[in-house]
This record gives structure tokens, sequence and C-alpha cells, in this order.
């Protein structure tokens, strides 16, 4: 025990001197429990993530603020400084003046406003389709795709170009094919 105690110091001493991998390692051993206290802290206005975060910044602050010849083991003092740090971000978290954003419902944008680029190549299939239909299709296929896109029931259009509604029906058939 006095061992892993003195391992223990020297690991502290050297994450305060700037060693990634002391301080990594402390982390590591802190990690667990950090994880735990932020569990169950999760409330409106401070998610796991958060907690987390808050918890490590609580680690941070033992470590530098650790004294030994006090007589309090690291991972005692240390689980105290996380608790505190998390309870203390739950308490603000819970203000009132952070109300309006706890009980908001977060805004997601469906679509965005399409750049430069993306307008630029709207355009081109756009321009590109039309050509297509141009040149695939026969006059009397335009004619029915046209009328069926300005909403118009196959036995509107049927009258108006004077055909059958399944002539109607064939012309829209090959327009989809053609246009694949």
């Amino acid at each position: 025990m006095a061992r892993m105690d003195e391992e223990l110091s020297i690991q502290i001493e050297q994450a305060r001197q700037g060693d990634e991998q002391a301080l990594a390692a402390l982390i590591a051993r802190q990690m667990p429990r950090i994880r735990a206290l932020a569990a169950k802290a999760v409330c409106p206005g401070l998610d796991f993530d958060d907690a987390v975060q808050e918890g490590l910044i609580g680690l941070f602050s033992a470590l530098e603020t650790f004294d030994g010849s006090r007589g309090a083991s690291f991972a005692t003092y240390a689980g105290v400084c996380v608790q505190n740090a998390i309870a203390s971000a739950v308490r603000s978290s819970q203000r009132s003046k952070h109300a309006p954003l706890n009980n908001s419902v977060p805004y997601t944008e469906r679509e965005s406003t399409p750049g430069p680029e993306e307008l630029f190549a709207q355009s081109e299939r756009y321009t590109q389709t039309m050509r297509s239909i141009g040149t695939r299709l026969s006059t009397m296929e335009k004619q029915v795709l046209a009328l069926f896109l300005d909403g118009c029931a196959y036995s509107v259009i049927a009258k108006r170009l004077g055909i059958s509604e399944k002539a109607v029906d064939n012309a829209l058939q090959r327009v989809r094919l053609k246009l694949k």
C-alpha cells in the first residue's frame, strides 16, 4: 500500500509538472467515478457530456491543490472536488436566468439556404432536364406532361388534347421511362 501511495505521489507531481502520460493515467483512474457522478447530475440545462467536463475541471483543480500532508488520500480529495464541481454546475444550470433556455424546444433547421455552388448545380440540373425533355419526348408527350404537371386529371388532359384517357396514361408511362 505504501508503494502505491508513493507511486501515486510521484504521478501527481509529474502531472503537475506537465507530464501528459502521468496526467492521462490520473484521468483514466478517476474517469469511472467522474462518469458515475455526471450520470446522476444530468438535468435540463446540463447534459451528460457537460457534467463530465465539469467533473474533469474538478479533477484538475484537485490536482493543483492536493496536499498529501493533510492526511487525505488523493482519490478521496479528488472525489470531493469532482463532486463539488458537478454540483456547482447543476446549481448554475438551474438558475432562473437559464429557465427560458432549459424549457425551450430546440430549433433545428431542416433545410439550409443553398450556397452559390448548390444553386449553380441546381440550375445546371434544371437546364439539363429541360433539354432532355425537349429532345427525348414527342410533341404529344410534352403536352401531356405539361398538363399533368399543372394538376390536370387524365380526363381533362384527354378532352383538351382530343385523345383517350388510356392514351394519356400510356404517354405518361413513356415519359417516366424516357426521363429516368
